[in-house]
């Protein structure tokens, strides 16, 4: 996104020639206020815009000034737009929101060129901080799988885990059990579950609500809420807001919503893409004997509904996004259920400035202790040209396929950029993650619970279903569930709760080094999620004690060090357990390690040592004691991208 003041990527040309018209009658010298129409597009129509008016000014006392001001830029972009001035819309006021700015609406939708002008109309006042058009969002658009669901053996627990959800696993190779994909792109989610499993923490999935499903927890639909304030996108007969974060429909099919139909956005059926993406993230069941599993499966799901019937404003999406921390918003009930991490699994075009409605919501949320989490998009493209995606504060999250690589769906980081923190799984749809072929199920997608309705829901049990989705809006919800373990983690352990910053670096810092190189031309951050490595890493953040626990046959990557420095790990071992193996290895640099049973190994004190050039260092025990091992890493050299792995043959 723009400001007055900087001007960048592909908007320079036609940001740079609204700053260069002259000033109209009545403006003032030059526009003094931030603006962004990055988002406007010739295809739609626009009647809803966002004011933020300077502290002190009449406009942000009164809301009758505030309109009078805007129907005054309305007659001034007349001068300018022809349009305007023959057909001038009416201005009402709508309501003050949770960011400080207001909503104004216009009793016309006008085009591209009639918005921008009246935008840097309403931006030419010296009681204007900001102004952009309150667009539509929608959720991010996913490939769905093949119809077809097949049942699976009873493995482990949840019936059908073992077959559908490769997304969990270690991501160290092994084969996937049905079509035998050496898996490099799984999460570790397992490797999570060894230290937390959601306890104490309150998820909040900001998107088109959640439905009643047997293999669901679907306690905080209630507590949740509908944030949707206008009646053609809520499907209600009225423009208001209302308790429940319950998913009513989001169906495009028919006359009604003919008028937001297009190639961009064909009429679809309803997606129940909120309860899809709310199971990842830790509403689905689990270890009950049913269906999938989700994530943070202890943690508390609060459903809000933000996107209906042809997706959603940024209005209405701010308010939710502080509410949600929190945060207050005028005319609705605070929150009883304040969440910790925020999952946005929607969005648009358009840029993304600290000044943006978006990114000012994102800061209110964060300063309340809210990680927010944002899917990079489905457009194959620049993540810079997406919001809330390019929003300073949010972690946004590319999605990779089984063999490591970014999807081509998944929008990326151009060089030079850092917007895109870390991947996580969302489904490469096709064999060999490749951009064409014919469909991989079920290693293609990501798998949860979903609803059979085409329109409204179908009630439950009847309704209930399973599907396969692919993009990163199902990325996201792994890592909205991976810092919710991370919090849940701390929390088991005594220890304060981490910040916003704080996760973002640990989720980056313990990243996974993707098997296959990423195309210089389109990175995605830090690498790939590692939830076992993020959850260990969470507990020892801050401690002072350098000890981090390792889980059995669970890799640790992402590590790094300086010359000289000690890190210490460790992995406790059962009796009756048969070839431990602690190694290390990948990277860059040159380690040594050291191996002491029942205390931490050093290199004067330690039972087994591997010295060898480079990061390759290796200590088998073939009948290892019952006792917790001690794994200390020495850097002889500064190295970095280093994987430890601690694993053994466990008793029968």
């Amino acid at each position: 996104m723009v400001n007055s003041l900087g001007i960048k990527g592909l908007l320079a040309a036609s940001i740079g020639l609204a700053f260069s018209l002259p000033a109209l009658a009545g403006d003032a010298p030059t526009l003094s206020a931030n603006f962004n129409v990055s988002a406007l597009r010739n295809t739609d129509g626009y009647d809803r815009f966002i004011v933020r008016y300077r502290d002190g000014s009449a406009e942000h006392a009164s809301r009758t000034a505030a309109a009078q001001n805007a129907s005054a830029a309305v007659a001034r972009a007349g001068q300018r737009r022809a349009s305007l001035q023959a057909n001038a819309p009416g201005v009402d006021y709508q309501r003050r929101l949770a960011t400080g700015a207001d909503l104004v609406t216009t009793s016309r939708k006008l085009n591209q060129a009639e918005a921008e002008a009246l935008v840097q109309s309403i931006a030419a006042d010296p009681a204007v901080a900001y102004v952009a058009p309150d667009v539509m969002r929608y959720a991010v658009r996913d490939i769905p799988a093949p119809v077809a669901f097949e049942a699976a053996a009873f493995t482990p627990n949840d019936n059908y885990y073992a077959k559908y959800q490769w997304d969990y696993l270690a991501g160290d190779g092994t084969p996937t059990s049905t079509n035998h994909v050496a898996n490099y792109g799984a999460a570790n989610i397992v490797g999570g579950w060894s230290l937390a499993d959601g306890t104490g923490v309150t998820i909040a999935v900001l998107d088109t609500g959640i439905v009643k499903h047997a293999d669901v927890d679907t306690s905080l639909g209630d507590a949740g809420y509908d944030f949707i304030s206008d009646s053609f996108v809520s499907g209600r007969a009225t423009n208001d807001r209302v308790p429940g974060g319950w998913d009513q429909g989001s169906w495009t099919t028919g006359t009604t919503y003919a008028s937001c139909v297009d190639a961009d956005h064909p009429a679809e059926g309803s997606s129940w893409h909120g309860t899809h993406v709310a199971s990842a993230s830790g509403a689905e069941l689990t270890n009950n004997g049913v269906g999938m599993a989700g994530i943070a499966y202890h943690a508390k799901v609060l459903p809000v509904r933000v996107l209906g019937h042809c997706g959603g404003y940024d209005s209405d999406i701010n308010d939710a996004i502080v509410w949600a921390a929190g945060g207050h918003v005028d005319g609705v009930p605070d929150n009883a259920n304040p969440a910790k991490v925020i999952n946005l699994s929607l969005g648009g075009p358009g840029t993304c400035a600290a000044t943006d409605d978006a990114a000012v919501a994102i800061a209110k949320a964060n300063a309340l202790g809210a990680t927010v989490v944002v899917a990079a998009g489905n457009d194959g493209e620049d993540v810079v040209n997406s919001s809330p995606a390019s929003c300073p504060g949010a972690v946004t999250v590319a999605a990779n396929g089984a063999t490591s690589r970014l999807t081509f769906y998944s929008n990326y980081n151009s060089p030079g950029e850092s917007i895109v923190a870390l991947a996580a799984p969302g489904g490469g749809v096709y064999p060999n993650d490749a951009a064409s072929g014919k469909q991989q199920s079920p290693e293609g997608f990501a798998w949860q619970a979903l609803n059979t309705g085409t329109t409204t829901p179908v009630a439950s049990p009847g309704g209930d279903t399973y599907g396969g989705m692919a993009g990163t809006s199902q990325a996201t919800p792994h890592v909205t569930g991976t810092v919710a373990l991370m919090q849940s983690a701390r929390l088991g352990a005594g220890l304060a709760l981490l910040t916003p910053v704080q996760v973002r670096s640990i989720l980056q810092s313990t990243a996974r080094t993707p098997q296959v190189a990423p195309d210089p031309a389109k990175t995605f951050g830090a690498g790939l999620l590692d939830a076992g490595a993020a959850v260990a890493a969470a507990v020892a953040y801050g401690t002072g004690n350098p000890e981090v626990t390792l889980t059995n046959g669970s890799t640790l990557s992402g590590q790094s060090g300086t010359a000289g420095s000690s890190k210490v790990y460790k992995l406790a071992v059962p009796a009756g357990a048969l070839a431990l193996s602690l190694r290390t290895y990948g990277g860059s640099g040159n380690v040594s390690l050291y191996v002491k049973a029942g205390t931490a190994a050093s290199a004067t004190s330690y039972d087994f040592k591997s010295v060898n050039p480079g990061n390759s260092e290796s200590v088998a025990i073939s009948r290892p004691a019952a006792t917790t091992y001690y794994v200390t890493v020495v850097g002889e050299t500064d190295y970095s991208g280093l994987s430890v792995l601690g694993s053994y043959v466990a008793p029968k």
